[in-house]
């Protein structure tokens, strides 16, 4: 992630804890991401650089007139700013300062067969002990793997997987 990102979510966060709206902030610029995502009109007003950033504002106005004031007023910097199309970006450097703040682990949990709802539990359970956080996590199966498991949270990657050892293995015996 760039740092500019970063620092944007971190004015937003900031501004919002101040006045106590974070939930409602967070939600609201996730809904408004999605829907840029989603309707490719929208997507076009916000990345088009031929657009007058003065029409972006207008129209952005209107769109978000009654929403959440916090993220219109932000979004409308975005666009002064020129950097309205990376509101993807700047999201998940918002979700990741929510989850902080939440003491909340957002993490991947990728095993080589589909594991059992105890299984993953204790999984998470240890990874929870551990972090001292709570853990939420989204499952995967990668058959490739052949057994054992990847952790990803953040950019922190854990690899204890069959494959990961044998491409160690691998990398060890070309070195020698």
């Amino acid at each position: 992630m760039a740092v500019a990102h970063r620092i944007y979510a971190r004015a937003l966060f900031d501004a919002a804890k101040e006045q106590g709206r974070v939930g409602e902030v967070h939600e609201e610029l996730g809904d408004f991401a999605d829907a840029a995502a989603q309707v490719p009109e929208l997507r076009a007003l916000l990345e088009n650089p031929e657009i007058d950033p003065r029409a972006k504002q207008a129209a952005l106005g209107e769109l978000l007139a009654g929403g959440e004031e916090l993220v219109r007023n932000f979004l409308l910097v975005l666009v002064e700013k020129g950097r309205a199309g990376e509101v993807d970006e700047i999201r998940r450097e918002l979700d990741a300062l929510v989850a902080a703040e939440e003491r909340r682990l957002e993490v991947e949990l990728t095993t080589a067969y589909e594991l059992s709802d105890d299984e993953a539990k204790e999984i998470l359970a240890q990874i929870e002990r551990r972090a001292g956080r709570t853990v939420e996590a989204t499952r995967r199966v990668d058959p490739t793997l052949i057994g054992g498991f990847v952790l990803q949270a953040g950019s922190l990657r854990v690899d204890a997987s069959v494959r990961g050892r044998l491409e160690g293995l691998r990398q060890e015996i070309k070195r020698s």
